[in-house]
C-alpha cells in the first residue's frame, strides 16, 4: 500500500515535493524516477517483501520500462511462477515486480491477469507512453490533470497541487451532485481541471493526447432464473469467500480485522480463524446511544472466534477531526461513518499493519435498506395515486418531529416518504439521494442555478443504460458497484485508512465474487423483504443465527444530535463566514435548515453537514 505520482517533464525538485503530500501512504520508503521527460514518484508503506528489492518505481530489467503502484496483487505468486517458466528473472517476492514483467510479455493486456486492488502507472520508455490504471472495482484512487501540455497523476490531489503552476479552480457543478449524493462521482472532482480516473479503466498518454479506456465491467445478463441451483450457489460462493479471504492474508507484517458484529465483519473473522492458527485481533468502535452501537453483536463474534478485541468507545468528535478527516479526503465525501473509521484505523495501527474488513457486502449481495425501500415503493406507488402520495401523505410525514435515535418507526418512515417522491430513474439510490428539487431552488441562489445543470440523476442515467438487465435488484446492485461505491465507500476506507498508515483489504470485493453475485437472479438476493439472501444462506452453519439473520444497522456517527449540541456553535460560525456557501446559496433558507434541524423539525443533518464540509474544504484548499 503506497502513494504514487508523476508527470510529464523531467522535475527532481516538483516531484519530491508531490512525494512530500504523499508521506502519510507510505512512511517506510520513498523512491523515485527521472528520465528523459517523464518524472515518477513513489512513498512506500512495506507490506510484503520488506527489504529494498520491494523499492519502487519499479523496472524491468533493461530498463525500459518503469512501474510505481499501490495496491496488492494477491495472485502475484501465480503469475510470476509463469513469467519465470517464460524466461523472466526476479530478485526478490514482492507483488509489484510482477508487474513490469507481465506488461512486457502481455502489454496492457497484462490487467486482465491482475487479482487484487491496485492504481498502477507504467510508463514505456520503448514507445514514450504512459497508462495509469485503476482497478476494477475502484478500491484504490487515481486522480489527474491534463490541460494545454501539461499532465500529471497522483493517489491524492493534494499531491497533484503541490505543483503551484496548476490553477485552483471550483467544480460548482461538483457542488451541486455532492450535496445531492454526498460524494462527486467519477469522473468530476470539486477542482474543475482535477479528474479521478473511473474505476475499471484505464488512461493511455501519448504524444500530449489522453485516450480513457474501460477494460472491465459486471455483466447482469446472465443471471438467468431457469436452471439456477440455489444450492450449488451456495457451495460455491463459501467456496469463493474462503479463498478471497485466505488471498488477502499474504503479509509480511502484522494483520487483524475490523468488527462491527454484523454480517459481513463476522463473516470474514470467520473466514480469518479457518486459516489463522494464533492470534487474532479485532477492532471495533461504539457509542453510548446504543441505537448507533454494535458492540454486544461484536463481542459475541469475538468470543465466538477466540480473537483478541479491542473496543473504540467514540463519545464526541471535535471539529480538529472533522477538518483532519477532510484534508485526507481532497474533496467533499460526507459519509457519516468517515471520523468513526479514522479513528479506528488509529486505534488498530498501534497493533497491525494491514486489516481486513467488511466493505462491498451491501452492495455486492443487495444487503441496504434502500433496497427494501425500492420494492415497498412498488406497492406504495400502486395503491396510493401519486397526487394522494404527493399532496396529502408526503406533507403529514413532513410534519412528523425527528426522533433522536438511529432509525426508529418514525426516522425509516420520514425517509421513505422523501425518497418515494424522487424521480423513479434515480431506482433505489432515491433513498440514498439527499436533496430534491424543491429544496434546490431556496437553496441555491440564481447565479449558481444559471451556471449548474441541475439535473441530478443525469449521471446515473448513463450508468443505467450500461447494465443490461431488466431484473430491478440487479439493475439496484449495479448502481451501487459501478457509481456509487467507488468514490463514496471505497474513497472513505482507502482516504481513511492511509491517514494513518494503514492497509484496508476488501475480501468481500473480490472481482470473482462481483462476477458470480452478477449471475444470480435478483430475487435470489431479495427473498420478500429479506436482503443478502443467498449470502445469509451461505453463512447459516459457520455463524451464529442471530447475527446470519439480523437487520443492518451500521456504524454512521450520531451527527444529528452532535449538531443539535456541541457543533452547534461550530456549525453557525463556519456556515456564515464562509465565501464558498454565501456565494452559491441563500443565507437566509440556510438559517432556516439550521433552525428546523434545532427544533427537531426536521433532520436537515446531511444537508448542514455537506455545507460545513464544502466550507471546510474550500478554505483549506483556497482560502
Amino acid at each position: 500500500m503506497c502513494g504514487i505520482c508523476g508527470f510529464n517533464s523531467n522535475d527532481p525538485e516538483l516531484l519530491l515535493g508531490m512525494m512530500e503530500e504523499l508521506v502519510h501512504r507510505g512512511p517506510d520508503q520513498q523512491g523515485q524516477y527521472c528520465g528523459g521527460h517523464w518524472s515518477l514518484g513513489h512513498r512506500r508503506l512495506s507490506i510484503i517483501d520488506l527489504s529494498e528489492h520491494g523499492r519502487q518505481p519499479m523496472g524491468s530489467a533493461d530498463g525500459s520500462i518503469q512501474v510505481v503502484f499501490n495496491g496488492e496483487i494477491y495472485n502475484f505468486a501465480e503469475i510470476r511462477a509463469e513469467l519465470e517458466a517464460k524466461g523472466y528473472s526476479f530478485r526478490g517476492h514482492s507483488d509489484s515486480e510482477v508487474i513490469p514483467a507481465a506488461y512486457q510479455e502481455y502489454g496492457i493486456d497484462c490487467v486482465h491477469r491482475f487479482q487484487g486492488m491496485f492504481a498502477i502507472a507504467i510508463l514505456d520508455e520503448r514507445s514514450d507512453e504512459l497508462y495509469l490504471i485503476r482497478d476494477r472495482i475502484g478500491i484504490k484512487p487515481l486522480y489527474y490533470y491534463h490541460e494545454g501540455d501539461r499532465f500529471a497523476f497522483a493517489s491524492e490531489i493534494k499531491a497533484i497541487l503541490a505543483d503551484k503552476s496548476i490553477e485552483r479552480r471550483v467544480n460548482h457543478a461538483a457542488i451541486y451532485s455532492y450535496l445531492g449524493f454526498e460524494f462527486v462521482p467519477a469522473p468530476a472532482t470539486m477542482f474543475a481541471n482535477i479528474h479521478k480516473l473511473p474505476a475499471g479503466h484505464y488512461l493511455r498518454m501519448k504524444n500530449g493526447e489522453i485516450e480513457i479506456e474501460s477494460y472491465w465491467d459486471l455483466d447482469f445478463s446472465k443471471a438467468d432464473e431457469d436452471g439456477f441451483n440455489e444450492d450449488e450457489a451456495v457451495e460455491e460462493l463459501r467456496g469463493l469467500l474462503d479463498q478471497a479471504v485466505q488471498a488477502r492474508l499474504v503479509s509480511d507484517v502484522p494483520l487483524g480485522a475490523f468488527l462491527s458484529g454484523g454480517l459481513d465483519s463476522s463473516t470474514i473473522v470467520a473466514m480469518m480463524r479457518r486459516h489463522v492458527s494464533g492470534k487474532l485481533r479485532t477492532f471495533t468502535i461504539g457509542y453510548e446511544d446504543k441505537t448507533f452501537s454494535e458492540l454486544d453483536y461484536a463481542q459475541q463474534i469475538a468470543d465466538c472466534f477466540d480473537t483478541e478485541h479491542h473496543v473504540l468507545m467514540i463519545e464526541q468528535i471535535s471539529p480538529e477531526l472533522i477538518e483532519e478527516s477532510l484534508w485526507h479526503f481532497d474533496e467533499p465525501m460526507t459519509d457519516l461513518s468517515s471520523i468513526p473509521l479514522m479513528l479506528a484505523c488509529r486505534k488498530a495501527r498501534k497493533d497491525v499493519t494491514v486489516v481486513l474488513s467488511g466493505e462491498g457486502g451491501d452492495e455486492v449481495f443487495a444487503g441496504y435498506d434502500r433496497f427494501k425501500a425500492s420494492k415497498l415503493n412498488s406497492y406504495y406507488s400502486a395503491l396510493l395515486p401519486r397526487p394522494v402520495r404527493d399532496k396529502l401523505v408526503a406533507p403529514l410525514v413532513a410534519m412528523l418531529p425527528d426522533q433522536p435515535q438511529k432509525k426508529g418507526a418514525i426516522n425509516m418512515l420520514k425517509r421513505f416518504v422523501e425518497g418515494s417522491i424522487l424521480p423513479a430513474e434515480a431506482e433505489h439510490l432515491r433513498w440514498q439521494y439527499f436533496s430534491n428539487a424543491a429544496r434546490d431552488q431556496l437553496l441555491f441562489n440564481e447565479d449558481f442555478k444559471r451556471e449548474v445543470d441541475m439535473d441530478p440523476f443525469a449521471v446515473l442515467r448513463g450508468y443505467s443504460r450500461r447494465c443490461h438487465d431488466f431484473d430491478r435488484v440487479n439493475r439496484e446492485c449495479y448502481l451501487d458497484t459501478r457509481f456509487e461505491m467507488p468514490d463514496s465507500v471505497l474513497m472513505k476506507v482507502d482516504k481513511m485508512s492511509m491517514a494513518n498508515s494503514l492497509e484496508i483489504r476488501v475480501p468481500l470485493l473480490d472481482h470473482r465474487i462481483a462476477e458470480f453475485m452478477a449471475r444470480v437472479p435478483g430475487r435470489r438476493k431479495l427473498k420478500g423483504l429479506q436482503t443478502k439472501a443467498i449470502f445469509r444462506k451461505a453463512l447459516d452453519g459457520i455463524l451464529p443465527k442471530n447475527i446470519v439473520y439480523r437487520g443492518k444497522q451500521g456504524y454512521s456517527l450520531p451527527v444529528k444530535n452532535f449538531l443539535r449540541n456541541d457543533l452547534r456553535e461550530y456549525m453557525t460560525d463556519l456556515l456564515k463566514s464562509s465565501p464558498v456557501i454565501s456565494e452559491n446559496t441563500n443565507a437566509d433558507y440556510v438559517q432556516q435548515l439550521i433552525d428546523e434541524h434545532m427544533a427537531r423539525k426536521h433532520n436537515h443533518n446531511h444537508v448542514l453537514w455537506g455545507l460545513m464540509h464544502t466550507a471546510i474544504w474550500y478554505r483549506r484548499f483556497f482560502q
